[in-house]
C-alpha cells in the first residue's frame, strides 16, 4: 500500500495490523502525525509528555517490525506508553488519559491485549520479558519478547540482575535500552549506523560463527584471547563491553529517531539473533515540539497546556505544598544541625530534596532509581553518627522493604523516612497510591510511625525525626497543598508516642491518623448539628500508639472511629487489638475503623477517590449512623 504525500496516515492505523500494511516510505509521515496527535491528546488531559514523544519514531517502526500482540512489547517505565496506545486501538479514548473511567497512564494488562505487562515502577521490563521468553521455550514457542527500557531505569539493580540472568540462560529476548539522557554513547552518525546494521545481520553473524568454530580447536589459553580480542574490537568500534560481559550481544548505537536506521536493525534482530540481544537507541526526550526540547525536565510530566505556547494552566496554590513545607522545614533544621543529610532515590523534584540540595549540596545524595541501595546507604551513614533523611514515596519505599526490615529496623539504626504521596494520589492511579506503608511499618519491633494531619504538624514531624536517635522513625504526609494554617518558623520536637485532643465531645469520638483531619473537623461539625456531641483527636503516632488517649477515647464516649488514609493491617487495627486486649469492647463501645477499602481504586480527582473509599465527610458521617443504629445520614442530621 503507497500513499500519496501528505495524506493523513493515522486515521487508517486502527491496530498495528493496518501500521503493517503501509511501506516503509510512510512510516515517518506517520511517525509525525502520531507525534501531533501525542501532544495535542496530553495538552488535554496532562500526564507523562516528554518520553513519549522521545520513542514515537521507535514506537512506530517496534509495531512495523514485530507482528504484535503476539510479539511482546514491554515499555518500562509506562511513561512512554502513549504513542503505544495511540496505535492499539486505544486512539478514540486517548484525550479520557489518566482520567476518571479513561485510560490508564500506564501500560495495563486489563486494558488492551498490546500490554503484556503492567509497568508503572521502573526497571522491571527485562525481568517480565525474560519470564515471558522462558515461558515461550518451556511452550515450544516462536514469538518475540522485546523489553524497551530507558536509560534512567538501568540505574536500577533489577535491569542488571535481570540481564545477568538472561545471559545465563540464553533466552531469545530483545532489549531496547532508549537512551535519551545519560552519556553512555559516542556521538550517533552514518558511521555508527552502518556498523549496528553490519553487526546485526545475517554475514557478520556467519563470519562470527565460522570463526567460533575454528577458533574452538585452539587451546584454550588462545581460544580465551581470541574470544576476547573480537569482543572488545567490536566493543570498542560500536560500544557496549558491559552489556557483553553480561552475556547480551550489543548492537548500537542507532538514531532512534531514523527510520533507515532503526528498521534493518529490528529486522536483523528479529531473523538473525537466538540469545538475548540489546539494542542502543539513542533518542531525545521531548523530540519534535519546542517547548518540551528547550525544557529542563523536557516535559517528564505536565498538567493540561497551550499546544502553541507550551504554558501549563497549574491551578493558583492556596498553600504550600506538603513536599515544600517538608522541604523547607529539613532546610530550618539543617541550619542548625551539621549531621541532617538527605538522600532521594532518583526523585529530588519530586521529593522536595532539590531545595534542600541548593542549600546543602554536599549533604545531598541522589542515588538514581535505586531504593533498596537508599535504604541500607542511609543505615551506613546512621552508623557513623549521621542524622539521614531517606525520603522516598509511600509506593517506592514498597521496593526496599527488606532493607528496610534487616538493615534498618533490625539493627535498631535512626534513618528518617519522609513517606510522601501518602494516600490516594489522583491521575496515576492504585501503582502510585501510598496505601500500606502504615501497615508494613507498624509491624517492625522498635519503629516509630508518625502522620502529618497538616502542613504545621509535618513541620513538628520533621524536628521530631531530627532529635530521635533512639532507632527508625517515619512520618507519612499526602500530595498537593496543606489546609493554609500560619506556619512556625521552626517545628517543636512531640512527645514520642502522644496525641493531642483537637475538639472536646461526650458521645462520639473520632480519632485521626494522618491527612484526613479537614474532612474529620467537617464531619465533627455536622455531629455536633445534630445533637451528637463529638470529639476529635490526632493520634500523631501509629507506634507506639498513645494508649492513654484510647483508653479515654473508649471510656467515655459510646461511639469511636478511626479514620486513615491507609489500608487494614494499619492505625485500625493496631487500636482495636489494643482495645480487645484491654477488654474495652466488652462495655458495649462501638467501633469502626475507617480506611482504605479492600481494592485498588483506579485513578480519579482525588476528592472523589476519597468519596468511593469512604474517608471524606459524608463516608465518616454514614459510619457515625451505621453505627448507632440510624438507618441514614439525612435522619440523623435532622434529630
Amino acid at each position: 500500500m503507497t500513499s500519496k504525500p501528505n495524506t493523513p496516515l493515522l486515521d487508517r492505523v486502527h491496530t498495528p495490523a493496518d501500521l503493517r500494511e503501509l511501506d516503509e516510505s510512510d512510516l515517518q509521515q506517520l511517525a509525525d502525525e502520531l507525534r501531533s496527535e501525542t501532544i495535542d491528546a496530553v495538552s488535554i488531559t496532562g500526564g507523562h509528555l516528554g518520553a513519549g514523544l522521545g520513542v514515537v519514531e521507535l514506537t512506530v517502526a517496534l509495531h512495523h517490525v514485530f507482528n504484535t500482540p503476539d510479539d511482546k512489547i514491554i515499555w518500562d517505565v509506562g511513561h512512554q506508553c502513549y504513542p503505544h496506545k495511540i496505535l492499539t486501538g486505544r486512539r478514540d479514548r486517548i484525550r479520557t488519559l489518566r482520567q476518571s473511567n479513561g485510560l490508564s497512564g500506564f501500560t495495563k494488562r486489563t486494558e488492551s491485549e498490546y500490554d503484556p505487562f503492567g509497568a508503572a515502577h521502573s526497571s522491571t521490563s527485562i525481568s517480565a520479558g525474560l519470564g515471558m521468553a522462558a515461558a515461550r521455550d518451556l511452550k515450544g514457542g516462536d514469538n518475540n519478547v522485546i523489553a524497551v527500557i530507558g536509560d534512567g531505569a538501568m540505574s536500577a539493580g533489577m535491569a542488571y540482575e535481570a540481564m545477568n540472568n538472561a545471559g545465563h540462560l540464553g533466552s531469545r529476548l530483545i532489549v531496547v535500552l532508549n537512551d535519551n539522557d545519560m552519556s553512555i554513547a559516542p556521538p550517533v552518525g552514518a558511521m555508527s549506523a552502518y556498523l549496528a546494521k553490519l553487526v546485526s545481520g545475517p554475514t557478520y553473524q556467519s563470519l562470527r560463527d565460522t570463526a567460533k568454530n575454528i577458533v574452538k580447536n585452539l587451546p584454550k589459553q588462545l581460544f580465551e584471547k581470541a574470544a576476547r580480542a573480537e569482543e572488545y574490537a567490536r566493543g570498542f568500534w560500536t560500544g557496549g563491553t558491559l552489556f557483553e560481559e553480561l552475556g547480551f550481544y550489543y548492537v548500537g548505537p542507532i538514531d532512534g529517531h531514523n527510520m533507515e536506521h532503526l528498521l534493518p536493525v529490528l529486522k536483523n534482530v528479529r531473523d538473525n539473533h537466538h540469545g538475548p540481544v540489546l539494542i542502543h537507541a539513542v533518542t531525545q526526550k521531548g523530540k519534535g515540539y519546542g517547548p518540551a526540547e528547550g525544557a529542563k525536565d523536557k516535559y517528564h510530566g505536565v498538567a493540561k497546556f497551550d499546544v502553541v505556547t507550551g504554558k501549563q494552566s497549574k491551578p493558583k496554590a492556596n498553600a504550600p505544598s506538603y513536599t515544600n513545607v517538608f522541604a523547607t522545614s529539613l532546610i530550618r533544621e539543617a541550619e542548625e544541625d551539621d549531621k541532617v543529610v538527605a538522600i532521594t532515590a532518583a526523585m529530588p523534584d519530586g521529593t522536595g530534596l532539590n531545595l534542600f540540595g541548593e542549600a546543602f549540596p554536599e549533604r545531598t545524595y541522589d542515588v538514581g532509581i535505586a531504593e533498596q541501595h537508599a535504604v541500607t546507604f542511609a543505615a551506613g551513614m546512621a552508623t557513623e553518627g549521621y542524622k539521614p533523611f531517606a525520603a522516598i514515596y509511600s509506593t517506592f519505599l514498597q521496593r526496599a522493604y527488606d532493607q528496610v526490615v534487616h538493615d534498618v529496623a533490625i539493627q535498631g539504626l535512626p534513618v528518617r523516612f519522609p513517606i510522601d504521596r501518602a494516600g490516594l494520589v489522583g491521575a496515576d492511579g492504585p501503582t502510585h497510591a501510598g496505601a500500606f506503608d502504615t501497615a508494613y511499618l507498624s509491624c517492625l519491633p522498635g519503629f516509630v510511625v508518625m502522620a502529618a494531619a497538616d502542613e504545621v504538624e509535618l513541620r513538628h514531624m520533621v524536628a521530631t525525626a531530627v532529635a530521635y536517635d533512639e532507632g527508625p522513625i517515619s512520618f507519612r504526609y499526602p500530595r498537593g497543598e496543606g489546609v493554609g494554617l500560619d506556619m512556625p518558623d521552626r517545628g517543636t520536637v512531640l512527645e514520642i508516642g502522644k496525641g493531642v485532643i483537637r475538639r472536646e465531645g461526650t458521645k462520639v469520638a473520632l480519632l485521626s491518623f494522618g491527612g484526613r483531619m479537614s474532612e474529620v473537623l467537617k464531619a465533627a461539625d455536622e455531629l455536633d448539628a445534630a445533637g451528637l456531641s463529638t470529639t476529635v483527636a490526632d493520634a500523631r503516632f501509629a507506634k507506639p500508639l498513645d494508649k492513654d488517649l484510647i483508653r479515654r477515647l473508649a471510656r467515655e464516649h459510646e461511639v469511636l472511629v478511626t479514620v486513615e488514609e491507609g489500608s487494614a493491617g494499619g492505625f485500625g487495627s493496631h487500636v482495636l487489638t489494643m482495645l480487645a486486649e484491654e477488654g474495652l469492647l466488652d462495655h458495649g463501645l462501638k467501633v469502626r475503623p475507617l480506611g482504605l477499602p479492600d481494592v485498588y481504586l483506579d485513578q480519579d480527582k482525588p476528592d472523589a477517590m476519597y468519596a468511593k473509599a469512604g474517608l471524606d465527610c459524608d463516608g465518616i458521617l454514614r459510619a457515625v449512623f451505621a453505627a448507632l443504629g440510624q438507618e441514614a445520614l439525612t435522619a440523623g442530621r435532622s434529630a
